[in-house]
């Protein structure tokens, strides 16, 4: 069962400072019962003072930590009523309430709610690790490009192609290469000014890391986003966008989409609004483009 307010500390996370971060990593791993939950308990464990706890409980919106507790207290309440009457009348706990892991005996009919919640659970580490200062700062690098090149191998091609077809659509000299020879031409011929941006879930794929590395010889600038925050290739990364910095063994591909797409989403959003109305003039413009392309939605 996910913790009370686990959604709200995880998208808060980056912000936090790293005491603070410490107190919400104790709270997000917390195996007791929860009336075991104390100020003292969470400052000892985390290695931090009890001022900082309260930073923490602060920084979450309350005004104490018995206030946080009782907060804390209700949710769970109100989240195990709601699974003891789901599962009284299915016959089994709600399906969010899963983790996501393959194995021969599996039900079928458990595998939407148990990826939905693998979802949302990667999501919600996503949030962890990117804060809106690095996408700011990915959007400036994007803007203040003369032409951008996008480089990656198999999997990331979905995230690749999402992301160099929101550019374009922003008016951006953007170009995605995937084959080991283009990708080595291109980045040889990148200059100051251009950007490559490497996007690689295991950070270590040999044709991404070297596209990138030759890119930064060339003296551009590299945006790369990755799953691991240690990755190789964020050696030569200006910006590194981590999205979960974990490890799954199975279903991998599925969920690294999931958190990398919502990534690229949130440098959409941060590009457009730097200059609202400059690009989104341009949409609009894309947009009309595209509409000639459909059939009319006429009813008969």
């Amino acid at each position: 069962m996910k913790k009370p307010y686990e959604f709200e500390i995880k998208a808060r996370y980056a912000g936090l400072r790293m005491s603070e971060r410490k107190v919400a990593d104790i709270y997000l791993s917390w195996d007791k019962d929860f009336e075991e939950l104390s100020l003292a308990a969470l400052a000892e464990k985390a290695g931090v003072s009890q001022p900082s706890v309260m930073r923490f409980v602060k920084a979450m919106g309350f005004d104490g930590f018995k206030e946080f507790k009782y907060a804390i207290l209700k949710a769970r309440g109100e989240q195990e009523a709601i699974g003891e009457d789901e599962k009284n009348s299915a016959g089994f706990p709600p399906p969010l309430v899963y983790g996501y892991a393959i194995s021969e005996g599996d039900s079928l009919e458990e595998m939407p709610g148990r990826i939905i919640s693998q979802a949302i659970s990667c999501l919600g580490d996503t949030l962890k690790q990117i804060s809106s200062e690095k996408i700011q700062k990915a959007a400036e690098m994007i803007c203040s490009a003369r032409q951008i090149a996008v480089y990656y191998v198999e999997n990331s091609a979905s995230v690749a192609q999402d992301l160099v077809t929101k550019l374009l659509y922003l008016g951006f000299n953007c170009m995605m290469y995937s084959d080991i020879y283009l990708q080595e031409i291109s980045a040889s011929n990148l200059r100051e000014g251009d950007l490559a941006i490497g996007i690689s879930h295991s950070g270590s794929s040999k044709s991404t890391v070297n596209a990138i590395r030759q890119a930064r010889k060339s003296g551009a600038s590299v945006l790369c986003l990755t799953n691991q925050e240690d990755a190789l290739i964020g050696k030569w990364a200006d910006l590194l966008l981590c999205t979960e910095n974990r490890q799954m063994l199975y279903g991998n591909a599925i969920f690294s989409r999931i958190s990398e797409i919502a990534v690229v989403d949130m440098i959409y959003v941060g590009v457009i609004l730097s200059d609202y109305k400059k690009y989104t003039e341009r949409l609009d413009r894309s947009s009309r483009i595209v509409r000639k392309h459909g059939y009319e939605n006429t009813k008969k």
